[in-house]
């Protein structure tokens, strides 16, 4: 079976991932990375009391790129993104995971599978 998100499917899911399972990276060695600078440009434009992740999925439809920095494997797993990859890597969760996301019945491991879906292109960690 293959499914297949638009855009705004994608971006939403990405973004619930982010809220709820970046801590676990950490985890594993990794860690996540961007431009200050980019970071604080979109952030300029955003209304008082925005979250965090909400610059973060700001920085991605600016154009900008977010890398997950390998710090325990000397730079092996070290991968960046940009919103086509949101866009193209979403919808090859593993199925059960990326229905759970779907029917709101998502948890910390849900968003752990997407994100590393997204960076890896598949489940290395875990």
């Amino acid at each position: 079976m293959e499914i297949k998100l638009n855009a705004k499917e994608s971006e939403e899911y990405f973004y619930n991932a982010l809220c709820n399972g970046l801590h676990y990276m950490n985890g594993y060695g990794l860690e996540l990375d961007f431009d200050e600078s980019e970071y604080k440009e979109c952030r300029k434009g955003m209304p008082q009391g925005v979250c965090y992740e909400d610059v973060l999925m700001q920085m991605l439809r600016d154009g900008y790129k977010l890398t997950m920095n390998d710090i325990e494997c000397e730079g092996e797993y070290t991968r960046s993104i940009g919103i086509e990859e949101v866009h193209e890597r979403v919808q090859n969760t593993p199925l059960d995971h990326l229905q759970n996301m779907i029917n709101e019945n998502d948890d910390a491991e849900t968003a752990d599978v997407i994100l590393q879906t997204v960076f890896f292109e598949d489940i290395i960690f875990g």
